[in-house]
Protein backbone atom coordinates (compact mmCIF):
# COMPACT_ATOMS: atom_id res chain seq x y z
CA UNK A 1 0.00 0.00 0.00
CA UNK A 2 1.09 3.44 -0.77
CA UNK A 3 2.71 4.96 2.55
CA UNK A 4 3.90 1.35 3.86
CA UNK A 5 7.20 2.05 1.90
CA UNK A 6 7.27 5.40 2.77
CA UNK A 7 8.17 3.76 6.70
CA UNK A 8 10.85 1.86 5.79
CA UNK A 9 12.69 -0.85 7.60
CA UNK A 10 14.37 1.22 10.02
CA UNK A 11 10.88 2.95 11.00
CA UNK A 12 8.80 0.01 11.31
CA UNK A 13 10.33 -1.51 14.54
CA UNK A 14 9.27 1.78 16.07
CA UNK A 15 6.24 2.08 14.48
CA UNK A 16 5.01 -1.36 15.76
CA UNK A 17 6.45 -0.58 19.14
CA UNK A 18 4.45 2.44 19.64
CA UNK A 19 1.84 0.31 18.49
CA UNK A 20 2.35 -2.17 20.46
CA UNK A 21 2.62 0.81 23.87
CA UNK A 22 -0.55 2.36 22.38
CA UNK A 23 -3.04 -1.08 22.74
CA UNK A 24 -1.39 -2.16 26.42
CA UNK A 25 -1.35 1.53 27.92
CA UNK A 26 -5.50 1.19 27.38
CA UNK A 27 -5.15 -1.26 29.96
CA UNK A 28 -2.48 -0.34 32.52
CA UNK A 29 -3.94 -2.68 35.07
CA UNK A 30 -2.91 -5.39 32.80
CA UNK A 31 0.41 -3.88 32.30
CA UNK A 32 0.95 -4.30 36.04
CA UNK A 33 -0.01 -7.46 36.56
CA UNK A 34 2.27 -8.84 34.44
CA UNK A 35 5.38 -6.76 35.70
CA UNK A 36 4.93 -8.07 38.55
CA UNK A 37 4.79 -11.79 37.30
CA UNK A 38 8.12 -11.30 35.57
CA UNK A 39 10.07 -9.79 38.32
CA UNK A 40 8.56 -13.08 40.29
CA UNK A 41 9.48 -15.16 38.12
CA UNK A 42 13.57 -12.91 37.64
CA UNK A 43 14.07 -13.72 41.39
CA UNK A 44 12.47 -16.90 42.12
CA UNK A 45 15.43 -17.95 38.69
CA UNK A 46 18.29 -16.25 41.02
CA UNK A 47 17.25 -18.09 44.39
CA UNK A 48 17.83 -21.44 42.41
CA UNK A 49 21.22 -20.88 42.07
CA UNK A 50 23.56 -22.55 43.75
CA UNK A 51 25.33 -19.43 45.26
CA UNK A 52 22.34 -18.27 46.79
CA UNK A 53 21.93 -20.88 49.50
CA UNK A 54 24.30 -21.63 52.54
CA UNK A 55 26.60 -23.91 51.84
CA UNK A 56 25.05 -27.49 52.40
CA UNK A 57 21.75 -26.27 52.04
CA UNK A 58 19.42 -27.02 48.68
CA UNK A 59 16.53 -24.73 47.37
CA UNK A 60 13.90 -26.55 45.87
CA UNK A 61 11.92 -24.84 42.99
CA UNK A 62 8.63 -24.28 45.37
CA UNK A 63 10.95 -22.83 48.24
CA UNK A 64 12.39 -20.37 45.78
CA UNK A 65 9.04 -19.17 44.27
CA UNK A 66 7.07 -18.86 47.05
CA UNK A 67 10.59 -16.99 48.77
CA UNK A 68 10.23 -14.45 45.34
CA UNK A 69 6.54 -14.32 45.26
CA UNK A 70 6.22 -13.24 49.30
CA UNK A 71 9.52 -10.49 48.92
CA UNK A 72 8.24 -8.88 45.23
CA UNK A 73 4.81 -8.90 46.86
CA UNK A 74 6.18 -7.12 50.07
CA UNK A 75 5.08 -9.95 52.15
CA UNK A 76 7.23 -11.39 54.49
CA UNK A 77 5.77 -14.77 54.93
CA UNK A 78 8.42 -17.55 54.50
CA UNK A 79 8.42 -21.29 54.01
CA UNK A 80 12.82 -21.60 55.46
CA UNK A 81 14.35 -19.83 57.49
CA UNK A 82 15.70 -16.64 56.17
CA UNK A 83 19.54 -16.09 57.71
CA UNK A 84 20.19 -19.75 57.60
CA UNK A 85 19.22 -20.64 54.34
CA UNK A 86 19.83 -18.41 52.25
CA UNK A 87 23.54 -16.70 52.00
CA UNK A 88 24.66 -13.21 51.11
CA UNK A 89 24.00 -13.61 47.84
CA UNK A 90 20.61 -14.96 48.10
CA UNK A 91 19.75 -12.25 51.23
CA UNK A 92 20.69 -9.43 48.64
CA UNK A 93 18.16 -10.90 46.11
CA UNK A 94 15.75 -10.83 48.19
CA UNK A 95 16.50 -7.08 49.42
CA UNK A 96 16.51 -5.70 45.83
CA UNK A 97 13.02 -8.00 45.06
CA UNK A 98 11.60 -6.53 48.10
CA UNK A 99 12.65 -3.07 46.86
CA UNK A 100 11.67 -3.63 43.29
CA UNK A 101 8.51 -4.86 44.49
CA UNK A 102 8.41 -1.67 46.41
CA UNK A 103 8.99 1.18 44.23
CA UNK A 104 7.44 -0.78 41.35
CA UNK A 105 4.01 -1.00 42.96
CA UNK A 106 4.35 2.41 44.47
CA UNK A 107 5.00 4.08 41.10
CA UNK A 108 2.18 2.05 39.21
CA UNK A 109 -0.53 2.39 41.90
CA UNK A 110 0.37 6.22 41.54
CA UNK A 111 0.14 6.52 37.85
CA UNK A 112 -2.92 4.23 38.06
CA UNK A 113 -4.47 7.27 39.72
CA UNK A 114 -3.52 9.76 38.04
CA UNK A 115 -4.80 7.57 34.72
CA UNK A 116 -8.77 7.35 36.78
CA UNK A 117 -8.04 11.16 37.60
CA UNK A 118 -7.61 12.46 34.54
CA UNK A 119 -9.29 9.63 32.59
CA UNK A 120 -8.24 11.13 29.14
CA UNK A 121 -4.65 12.34 28.21
CA UNK A 122 -2.71 10.59 30.54
CA UNK A 123 -1.87 7.71 27.74
CA UNK A 124 0.56 9.44 26.19
CA UNK A 125 2.34 10.36 29.25
CA UNK A 126 2.77 6.22 29.94
CA UNK A 127 3.72 6.08 26.10
CA UNK A 128 6.71 8.76 26.80
CA UNK A 129 7.47 7.16 30.22
CA UNK A 130 8.02 3.65 28.63
CA UNK A 131 10.00 5.34 25.44
CA UNK A 132 11.80 7.90 26.64
CA UNK A 133 15.08 7.22 29.21
CA UNK A 134 14.70 10.47 30.43
CA UNK A 135 10.98 11.35 31.48
CA UNK A 136 9.84 14.68 30.86
CA UNK A 137 6.52 14.95 31.22
CA UNK A 138 5.15 16.72 34.41
CA UNK A 139 3.31 14.40 36.09
CA UNK A 140 5.21 11.22 35.22
CA UNK A 141 8.12 12.71 36.26
CA UNK A 142 7.04 14.36 39.96
CA UNK A 143 5.48 10.74 40.74
CA UNK A 144 8.59 8.91 39.82
CA UNK A 145 10.89 11.75 41.97
CA UNK A 146 8.45 11.21 44.67
CA UNK A 147 8.51 7.58 44.99
CA UNK A 148 12.58 7.67 44.73
CA UNK A 149 12.99 10.56 46.70
CA UNK A 150 10.63 8.83 49.93
CA UNK A 151 12.32 5.90 49.38
CA UNK A 152 15.79 6.76 49.75
CA UNK A 153 15.32 9.30 52.32
CA UNK A 154 13.32 6.74 54.23
CA UNK A 155 15.70 4.17 54.00
CA UNK A 156 18.90 5.84 54.22
CA UNK A 157 18.19 7.70 57.61
CA UNK A 158 16.56 4.21 59.24
CA UNK A 159 19.57 2.31 58.02
CA UNK A 160 21.88 5.13 59.82
CA UNK A 161 20.14 4.33 62.91
CA UNK A 162 20.00 0.57 62.97
CA UNK A 163 23.57 0.44 61.80
CA UNK A 164 24.72 2.79 64.81
CA UNK A 165 22.13 0.34 66.93
CA UNK A 166 23.67 -3.44 66.09
CA UNK A 167 27.26 -1.34 65.99
CA UNK A 168 27.18 0.33 69.36
CA UNK A 169 24.77 -1.46 71.01
CA UNK A 170 25.15 -5.12 69.83
CA UNK A 171 28.64 -5.30 68.98
CA UNK A 172 28.19 -6.16 65.54
CA UNK A 173 31.50 -5.14 63.47
CA UNK A 174 30.77 -2.05 61.33
CA UNK A 175 30.54 -3.78 58.16
CA UNK A 176 27.96 -6.52 59.43
CA UNK A 177 25.89 -3.85 61.59
CA UNK A 178 25.42 -1.43 57.83
CA UNK A 179 24.78 -4.96 56.38
CA UNK A 180 21.73 -5.51 58.75
CA UNK A 181 20.48 -2.30 59.29
CA UNK A 182 20.00 -1.18 55.24
CA UNK A 183 18.13 -4.82 54.57
CA UNK A 184 15.75 -4.02 57.57
CA UNK A 185 15.50 -0.75 56.25
CA UNK A 186 14.48 -1.36 53.14
CA UNK A 187 12.05 -4.11 54.55
CA UNK A 188 10.69 -1.80 56.92
CA UNK A 189 10.04 0.73 54.53
CA UNK A 190 8.48 -1.68 51.99
CA UNK A 191 6.31 -2.85 54.41
CA UNK A 192 7.60 -6.60 53.60
CA UNK A 193 8.38 -8.13 56.76
CA UNK A 194 11.58 -9.98 56.16
CA UNK A 195 14.00 -10.07 58.86
CA UNK A 196 18.25 -11.75 59.32
CA UNK A 197 17.30 -13.25 62.18
CA UNK A 198 15.77 -16.39 63.21
CA UNK A 199 13.16 -15.15 65.88
CA UNK A 200 12.52 -12.45 63.65
CA UNK A 201 12.76 -9.10 65.42
CA UNK A 202 11.61 -10.80 69.08
CA UNK A 203 14.88 -10.37 70.28
CA UNK A 204 14.70 -6.34 69.62
CA UNK A 205 10.69 -6.63 71.50
CA UNK A 206 11.93 -3.99 73.66
CA UNK A 207 14.73 -2.01 72.30
CA UNK A 208 12.88 1.27 71.45
CA UNK A 209 16.43 2.02 69.14
CA UNK A 210 15.42 -0.88 66.94
CA UNK A 211 12.24 -0.95 66.80
CA UNK A 212 11.25 2.82 66.60
CA UNK A 213 13.13 4.10 63.54
CA UNK A 214 11.31 0.18 61.94
CA UNK A 215 8.27 1.66 63.25
CA UNK A 216 8.13 4.92 61.20
CA UNK A 217 9.25 3.72 58.08
CA UNK A 218 6.74 1.24 58.12
CA UNK A 219 4.21 4.23 58.55
CA UNK A 220 5.89 6.69 56.11
CA UNK A 221 5.81 3.48 53.31
CA UNK A 222 2.20 2.55 54.12
CA UNK A 223 0.83 5.83 54.16
CA UNK A 224 0.82 6.29 50.34
CA UNK A 225 2.64 8.97 48.05
CA UNK A 226 0.07 10.75 46.87
CA UNK A 227 -0.55 11.98 51.04
CA UNK A 228 3.33 12.30 51.74
CA UNK A 229 3.90 14.58 48.45
CA UNK A 230 0.79 16.51 49.60
CA UNK A 231 2.49 16.71 53.42
CA UNK A 232 5.92 18.13 51.76
CA UNK A 233 4.39 20.64 50.06
CA UNK A 234 1.42 21.78 52.48
CA UNK A 235 2.18 20.23 56.10
CA UNK A 236 1.28 23.50 58.37
CA UNK A 237 -2.34 24.18 56.08
CA UNK A 238 -4.47 21.18 56.61
CA UNK A 239 -7.17 23.15 55.67
CA UNK A 240 -5.90 22.93 52.33
CA UNK A 241 -5.38 18.98 52.31
CA UNK A 242 -7.50 16.73 50.10
CA UNK A 243 -9.91 14.73 50.99
CA UNK A 244 -7.64 11.92 50.44
CA UNK A 245 -5.00 12.78 52.50
CA UNK A 246 -7.88 13.54 55.09
CA UNK A 247 -9.84 10.29 55.05
CA UNK A 248 -6.19 8.28 55.22
CA UNK A 249 -4.10 10.38 57.90
CA UNK A 250 -7.35 10.25 59.98
CA UNK A 251 -8.38 6.29 59.16
CA UNK A 252 -4.47 5.82 59.62
CA UNK A 253 -4.01 7.14 63.25
CA UNK A 254 -7.22 5.84 64.87
CA UNK A 255 -6.56 2.20 63.17
CA UNK A 256 -2.96 2.58 64.64
CA UNK A 257 -4.16 3.85 68.01
CA UNK A 258 -7.28 1.36 68.22
CA UNK A 259 -5.19 -1.64 67.30
CA UNK A 260 -2.43 -0.48 70.14
CA UNK A 261 -4.81 -0.06 72.54
CA UNK A 262 -7.15 -3.55 71.68
CA UNK A 263 -3.66 -5.58 71.52
CA UNK A 264 -2.27 -4.29 75.38
CA UNK A 265 -5.81 -5.30 76.25
CA UNK A 266 -5.82 -8.31 75.41
CA UNK A 267 -2.54 -9.40 76.07
CA UNK A 268 -1.10 -7.43 78.92
CA UNK A 269 -1.47 -10.55 81.09
CA UNK A 270 -0.53 -12.90 78.93
CA UNK A 271 2.32 -14.72 80.20
CA UNK A 272 3.76 -15.92 76.44
CA UNK A 273 3.48 -12.76 74.98
CA UNK A 274 3.13 -9.33 77.00
CA UNK A 275 3.16 -10.87 80.31
CA UNK A 276 7.05 -11.30 81.71
CA UNK A 277 7.78 -7.51 80.07
CA UNK A 278 7.72 -4.26 82.00
CA UNK A 279 5.09 -1.61 81.82
CA UNK A 280 7.39 0.39 78.85
CA UNK A 281 8.11 -2.77 77.41
CA UNK A 282 4.33 -3.43 77.46
CA UNK A 283 3.57 -0.16 75.77
CA UNK A 284 6.25 -0.59 72.88
CA UNK A 285 5.55 -4.17 72.38
CA UNK A 286 1.61 -3.02 72.15
CA UNK A 287 1.83 -0.19 69.71
CA UNK A 288 4.43 -2.07 67.21
CA UNK A 289 2.46 -5.18 67.20
CA UNK A 290 -0.51 -4.13 68.03
CA UNK A 291 -0.42 -0.86 65.66
CA UNK A 292 1.94 -0.80 63.51
CA UNK A 293 2.53 -3.91 62.26
CA UNK A 294 -0.63 -5.18 61.18
CA UNK A 295 -0.53 -2.45 58.48
CA UNK A 296 0.90 -4.81 56.40
CA UNK A 297 5.00 -4.91 58.01
CA UNK A 298 4.92 -8.28 59.44
CA UNK A 299 8.11 -8.16 61.62
CA UNK A 300 7.47 -10.44 64.70
CA UNK A 301 8.27 -9.13 68.17
CA UNK A 302 5.96 -11.92 69.73
CA UNK A 303 4.85 -15.52 69.00
CA UNK A 304 1.64 -15.33 67.70
CA UNK A 305 1.13 -18.64 68.26
CA UNK A 306 0.76 -17.87 71.80
CA UNK A 307 -1.60 -15.01 71.40
CA UNK A 308 -5.02 -14.83 72.54
CA UNK A 309 -7.90 -15.72 69.89
CA UNK A 310 -9.49 -12.36 70.23
CA UNK A 311 -5.87 -10.57 69.14
CA UNK A 312 -5.55 -12.61 66.30
CA UNK A 313 -8.94 -11.83 65.31
CA UNK A 314 -8.30 -7.81 66.10
CA UNK A 315 -5.13 -8.43 64.28
CA UNK A 316 -6.90 -9.99 61.35
CA UNK A 317 -9.25 -7.20 61.08
CA UNK A 318 -6.32 -4.80 60.91
CA UNK A 319 -4.24 -6.49 57.98
CA UNK A 320 -7.55 -7.00 55.90
CA UNK A 321 -7.97 -3.44 56.34
CA UNK A 322 -3.80 -2.18 55.44
CA UNK A 323 -2.57 0.98 55.27
CA UNK A 324 -2.91 4.20 52.40
CA UNK A 325 -3.16 3.75 48.50
CA UNK A 326 -0.27 4.16 46.02
CA UNK A 327 2.09 3.04 48.97
CA UNK A 328 3.83 0.23 50.26
CA UNK A 329 1.40 -1.29 51.93
CA UNK A 330 -1.48 -3.88 51.14
CA UNK A 331 -4.85 -4.95 52.14
CA UNK A 332 -8.32 -3.32 51.42
CA UNK A 333 -6.98 0.02 52.01
CA UNK A 334 -7.62 2.48 54.57
CA UNK A 335 -9.81 4.60 51.97
CA UNK A 336 -11.84 2.04 50.66
CA UNK A 337 -12.48 1.03 54.97
CA UNK A 338 -13.47 4.83 55.99
CA UNK A 339 -15.95 5.31 52.60
CA UNK A 340 -17.98 2.33 53.47
CA UNK A 341 -17.95 3.21 56.77
CA UNK A 342 -18.81 6.92 55.47
CA UNK A 343 -21.50 5.42 53.56
CA UNK A 344 -23.04 3.29 56.26
CA UNK A 345 -23.00 6.64 58.57
CA UNK A 346 -25.11 8.68 55.84
CA UNK A 347 -27.59 5.70 55.40
CA UNK A 348 -28.59 5.64 59.18
CA UNK A 349 -28.83 9.79 58.88
CA UNK A 350 -31.33 9.28 55.63
CA UNK A 351 -29.25 11.52 54.51
CA UNK A 352 -29.25 11.05 50.13
CA UNK A 353 -25.49 11.42 49.40
CA UNK A 354 -22.54 10.38 51.28
CA UNK A 355 -20.28 13.06 52.46
CA UNK A 356 -17.09 13.84 54.53
CA UNK A 357 -15.06 17.05 55.33
CA UNK A 358 -17.48 18.88 53.82
CA UNK A 359 -17.41 17.15 50.29
CA UNK A 360 -19.75 14.78 48.74
CA UNK A 361 -18.06 11.58 47.42
CA UNK A 362 -19.50 10.39 44.14
CA UNK A 363 -21.99 7.17 44.23
CA UNK A 364 -19.40 5.42 41.84
CA UNK A 365 -16.49 6.02 44.20
CA UNK A 366 -19.15 4.11 46.74
CA UNK A 367 -19.69 1.29 44.46
CA UNK A 368 -15.90 0.79 43.60
CA UNK A 369 -15.02 0.51 47.21
CA UNK A 370 -17.38 -1.91 47.90
CA UNK A 371 -16.10 -3.98 45.59
CA UNK A 372 -12.83 -3.81 46.18
CA UNK A 373 -13.85 -5.02 49.77
CA UNK A 374 -16.39 -7.74 48.77
CA UNK A 375 -13.28 -8.82 46.78
CA UNK A 376 -11.22 -9.15 49.32
CA UNK A 377 -13.79 -11.10 51.27
CA UNK A 378 -14.54 -13.39 48.91
CA UNK A 379 -10.52 -14.11 48.39
CA UNK A 380 -9.78 -14.28 51.97
CA UNK A 381 -12.82 -16.65 52.72
CA UNK A 382 -12.42 -19.15 49.69
CA UNK A 383 -8.38 -19.59 50.73
CA UNK A 384 -9.44 -20.30 54.02
CA UNK A 385 -12.30 -22.73 53.34
CA UNK A 386 -9.79 -24.12 50.51
CA UNK A 387 -6.78 -24.66 53.43
CA UNK A 388 -8.91 -25.71 55.91
CA UNK A 389 -9.96 -28.85 53.71
CA UNK A 390 -6.54 -29.49 52.51
CA UNK A 391 -5.13 -29.30 56.37
CA UNK A 392 -6.08 -30.25 60.00
CA UNK A 393 -5.52 -27.00 61.57
CA UNK A 394 -7.59 -25.12 63.50
CA UNK A 395 -9.88 -22.26 61.71
CA UNK A 396 -8.07 -19.30 63.86
CA UNK A 397 -4.49 -19.93 62.45
CA UNK A 398 -5.72 -20.91 59.09
CA UNK A 399 -7.68 -17.43 58.82
CA UNK A 400 -5.27 -15.64 60.22
CA UNK A 401 -2.44 -17.18 58.18
CA UNK A 402 -4.95 -16.43 54.88
CA UNK A 403 -5.72 -12.96 55.56
CA UNK A 404 -1.65 -11.85 56.16
CA UNK A 405 -1.05 -13.85 52.87
CA UNK A 406 -3.78 -11.47 51.14
CA UNK A 407 -3.25 -8.26 53.03
CA UNK A 408 0.53 -8.89 52.08
CA UNK A 409 1.77 -8.60 56.16
CA UNK A 410 3.90 -11.40 57.13
CA UNK A 411 2.65 -12.01 60.21
CA UNK A 412 2.37 -15.74 61.05
CA UNK A 413 1.44 -18.50 63.78
CA UNK A 414 4.52 -20.23 62.65
CA UNK A 415 2.22 -22.83 59.87
CA UNK A 416 3.55 -21.45 56.75
CA UNK A 417 6.82 -23.86 56.67
CA UNK A 418 4.46 -26.98 57.59
CA UNK A 419 1.90 -26.75 55.26
CA UNK A 420 1.50 -29.03 52.45
CA UNK A 421 2.62 -27.80 48.77
CA UNK A 422 -0.96 -27.25 47.68
CA UNK A 423 -1.68 -24.79 50.93
CA UNK A 424 1.69 -23.22 50.15
CA UNK A 425 0.47 -23.00 46.59
CA UNK A 426 -2.45 -21.27 48.17
CA UNK A 427 -0.84 -18.70 49.93
CA UNK A 428 1.48 -18.03 46.65
CA UNK A 429 -1.51 -17.24 44.65
CA UNK A 430 -3.20 -15.03 47.46
CA UNK A 431 0.03 -13.10 48.11
CA UNK A 432 0.18 -11.91 44.55
CA UNK A 433 -3.53 -11.39 44.06
CA UNK A 434 -3.77 -9.26 47.31
CA UNK A 435 -0.96 -7.08 46.16
CA UNK A 436 -2.43 -6.33 42.65
CA UNK A 437 -6.17 -7.23 42.74
CA UNK A 438 -7.42 -4.51 44.98
CA UNK A 439 -5.82 -1.51 43.26
CA UNK A 440 -6.36 -2.84 39.40
CA UNK A 441 -9.86 -4.15 40.16
CA UNK A 442 -10.02 -0.19 41.51
CA UNK A 443 -8.26 1.44 38.82
CA UNK A 444 -10.57 -1.11 36.11
CA UNK A 445 -13.65 0.17 37.46
CA UNK A 446 -12.65 3.99 37.13
CA UNK A 447 -11.46 3.54 34.20
CA UNK A 448 -14.76 1.41 32.37
CA UNK A 449 -16.94 4.00 33.69
CA UNK A 450 -19.15 5.51 30.73
CA UNK A 451 -22.36 7.37 30.74
CA UNK A 452 -25.41 5.10 29.92
CA UNK A 453 -28.12 6.75 27.56
CA UNK A 454 -31.09 4.75 28.74
CA UNK A 455 -32.04 3.55 32.16
CA UNK A 456 -34.56 0.89 33.67
CA UNK A 457 -37.76 1.39 35.24
CA UNK A 458 -36.92 1.33 39.19
CA UNK A 459 -37.84 -1.49 41.75
CA UNK A 460 -36.68 -1.83 45.31
CA UNK A 461 -36.36 -5.43 46.53
CA UNK A 462 -36.88 -5.74 50.38
CA UNK A 463 -33.67 -5.60 51.99
CA UNK A 464 -32.70 -7.08 55.81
Amino acid sequence: MPGEEAVGREGVRPLALRRFWGRQVRRPGALVVAGFAGGIMVVTLLLLLPVAAQAGEQTRFREALFTATSAVCVTGLTVVDTPTHWSTFGQVTIMVGIQLGGLGFMTSASLLGLTVARRLGLRTRLLAAAETPVVSLGDVRRVLAGVALFAVGTELAVAAALTLRFWLGYDRSPGRAAYEGTFHAVSSYNNAGFALYSDNLIGFATDPFVGLPIAVAIVVGGLGIPVLLELRRELRTPRTWSLHSKITLLGSGLLLAGGWLAFDLFEWRNPETLGPLDVPGKLLVGFMQGGVQPRTAGFNAIDYAEANKTTLLVTDILMFIGGGPGGTAGGIKVTTFLLLFFAIVNEVRGDPAVDAFGREIPAEVIRQALSVALLGVALVVGATLTLLAITDLDQDRVLFEAVSAFGTVGLSTGITPSLPLAAQDVLILLMYAGRLGPVTLASALALRQHRKLYRFPQERPIVG
